[in-house]
């Protein structure tokens, strides 16, 4: 169960989003809108795991995100925001984070789904919410997974095959997310 706290985020989501975006080569350019967001839920309840399908320009993009309470050495961070109820949050790129990619492994297994959302205001339950995003699993070429080694999509429509497909699903279509060499 993904927990989601009635919040400030300064920067935004959207704008640590934004500012990377124009960082990276495969992300193009152009107006940024939010398709929707899933979630996952962290085995160890310390991390947390967001992915975003966003469209801009052209292009449909899928942005993994992992938001920590301490830096991840080695990680390819993304930025820093102060979430006004948790504190300071370091907010890092999913797929250079082993516990999104962890997460991503599990789900391309049948292992994992992607995690209930609910919506907490200070000790009070506020609402429990469904994402706008659906995930499901299907086959992709080849035969059984033969390794851990997963594929995490950035620019959706382009090639991502294995065994295994995480396949994110919305009103307007459907795009592969992840597979599973």
């Amino acid at each position: 169960m993904a927990i989601l706290h009635v919040a400030t985020l300064t920067p935004s989501k959207l704008e640590l989003i934004t500012s990377w975006l124009e960082t990276q080569p495969w992300a193009g350019s152009g107006d940024l809108s939010v398709v929707g967001t899933y979630r996952f839920d962290d085995p160890e309840g310390e991390v947390g795991v967001e992915a975003f399908v966003v469209r801009r320009g052209e292009l449909l993009l899928h942005i993994p995100l992992t938001y920590r309470a301490v830096p991840l050495e080695g990680g390819a961070l993304v930025g820093t925001t102060e979430h006004s109820v948790l504190g300071t949050r370091w907010v890092y790129d999913g797929a250079s984070d082993p516990v999104a990619v962890g997460c991503f492994a599990r789900a391309l297994r049948g292992e994992q789904a992607q995690a209930e959302l609910e919506v907490w205001d200070g000790d009070t339950l506020v609402e429990r919410r469904s994402s706008k995003l659906r995930l499901s699993l299907r086959a992709g070429r080849g035969g059984a997974a033969e390794s851990d080694q997963v594929q995490i999509a950035r620019v959706l429509g382009d090639p991502v095959d294995g065994a295994h497909q995480l396949v994110v699903t919305w009103d307007a279509g459907d795009a592969v997310v992840a597979a599973l060499d």
